[in-house]
């Protein structure tokens, strides 16, 4: 955490984190044009707050967006921000709000967090039904070839679409499908009232995307979750969970024991 409170300190890192909290995605030539830093300095700031992993990037084509990254703000709030008195921990739970924020300009959710194993075991954690059943409540029946269609099998429900498929299947590297039918029987099921289930089926479906790259003796894990309707409902949504799930995958990897909700 020390990375954090470091990167933090610097008013122009902090404006960079304002910067991307009003309009999420930006690439590095955009972040210069609505800052006053010359085009180095702020390349030399996303370092340290990449490094501090509250900024994580995301290549579309030949560009290279960055995004927040609440990841290590979550590590904080939770686990440490009982023991700093009431003005610090406004101030980090205000700082954890604004990083949740959704995006003003882009809809998509990215989250980064490391996991201590290899991309073998993470790679096995996101597709074995033995894996994901413990940490997420989910099982998914498919071979992962890509175009190949997914069953999901959740809180009870048997979901099954034409359009649940595998988009993209690297193994060990990435991992896109796209997202599961609001179906009747799901919303049954997972206790949603009906109007919040068309609400959420009125709108596109949407695209997971895991990548996996190796970073020493861990994993760095960026979750891409993309193809929202603007200021949809599904998007709201997932924001929550997401930040669960990883970090019951993260916990469940590193361990052996799921996660342990208060």
């Amino acid at each position: 955490m020390d990375l954090v409170f470091k990167a933090l300190a610097d008013p122009s890192r902090r404006q960079l984190l304002d910067s991307l909290n009003a309009r999420n995605g930006q690439t590095l030539r955009e972040l210069c044009a609505g800052l006053d830093m010359a085009r180095q300095s702020v390349s030399k700031h996303l370092a340290v707050l990449e490094a501090a992993e509250l900024v994580t990037t995301a290549r579309r084509g030949r560009e290279k967006l960055h995004y927040l990254n609440a990841a290590p703000v979550n590590a904080i709030a939770d686990r440490w921000i009982n023991r700093y008195d009431r003005g610090r921990a406004q101030a980090l739970a205000d700082l954890k709000t604004a990083l949740e924020q959704t995006p003003m300009s882009t809809s998509d959710f990215v989250y980064t967090t490391y996991v201590n194993t290899t991309p073998e075991r993470l790679w096995q954690a996101l597709t074995d039904p033995a894996f994901t059943k413990r940490y997420w409540g989910t099982e998914f029946e498919t071979d992962w070839s890509p175009g190949s269609p997914m069953v999901w099998h959740a809180e009870g429900a048997r979901i099954a679409d034409p359009e649940q498929v595998v988009v993209e299947s690297d193994p060990y590297r990435r991992l896109s499908y796209t997202w599961h039918t609001f179906t009747t029987e799901w919303a049954e099921a997972s206790g949603i009232a009906e109007a919040d289930r068309a609400a959420f089926a009125a709108e596109p479906r949407s695209t997971v995307t895991f990548e996996l790259e190796p970073a020493g003796p861990a994993v760095k894990l960026t979750v891409i979750h993309s193809g929202f309707a603007p200021d949809g409902a599904v998007r709201k949504a997932i924001d929550s969970g997401w930040p669960q799930i990883v970090a019951g995958l993260k916990t469940l990897v590193e361990t052996g024991e799921p996660l342990v909700m208060a």
